[in-house]
């Protein structure tokens, strides 16, 4: 595991809502169908780095735990968070409903995080279409109403799971560098500033 992380990317959604297992495609590219992920308590923590454009980054990711009861604990780990990836299960309409409840609390406690809305289990969709409850025009609808980006993954296929972590660390590099060249024009004008001369205002000889 890397030390220092870069960027902080926090998942939140309904329990049973496949964030686990999207984590663990991701980072250990791995899938257990055989042994479903028992309820996260709290959160786990992994990380993983990635090259963007030659920039070296590390993705500090917080899987927390979907469950009500430990909705205030949830709060906790996300606080700070630059990335959100708020997880659906695209055959259970009730977890997009509890995607909506998180993103207005991060829109309330954390306005500078760029949000991510995921419908998980994609497999299950993509040969049964009855089996898919949220349409994916709704919630690409909801998500441009948030300002957010909109993908559907599986975990079990990998499908688009590389695809949304690495849209995640292009997208914190190209906000990070546009920081960094608003402060050098800045700086820059700023200095232009200092080393003009005053103007020579002489009295009107009237």
């Amino acid at each position: 595991m890397a030390g220092k992380v870069d960027l902080k990317v926090v998942l939140l959604g309904k329990e049973y809502g496949g964030k686990t297992s999207l984590v663990e495609r991701y980072i250990h590219g791995k899938f257990n169908a055989q042994a479903p992920y028992q309820s996260t308590i709290g959160a786990a923590f992994g990380a993983k780095k990635v090259t963007v454009n030659g920039e070296s980054v590390t993705l500090g990711i917080w899987d927390t735990a979907g469950s009500e009861r430990y909705e205030s604990m949830s709060r906790i780990y996300y606080r700070g968070a630059k990335s959100a990836i708020v997880c659906f299960d695209l055959t259970d309409p009730s977890s997009f409903e509890r995607a909506k409840f998180w993103v207005n609390e991060l829109k309330q406690t954390e306005e500078d995080c760029v949000i991510y809305l995921c419908g998980t289990k994609y497999d299950l969709v993509e040969d049964n279409k009855k089996a898919r409850k949220v349409d994916a025009s709704s919630a690409k609808e909801y998500a441009d109403e948030i300002s957010a980006k909109y993908v559907e993954t599986s975990a079990k296929t990998g499908y688009n799971i590389d695809y949304l972590f690495m849209m995640i660390a292009e997208d914190f590099v190209n906000v990070t560098r546009n920081k960094v060249q608003a402060n050098k024009d800045e700086d820059s004008s700023v200095a232009l500033r200092l080393e003009q001369p005053p103007m020579n205002r002489e009295k009107c000889k009237c």
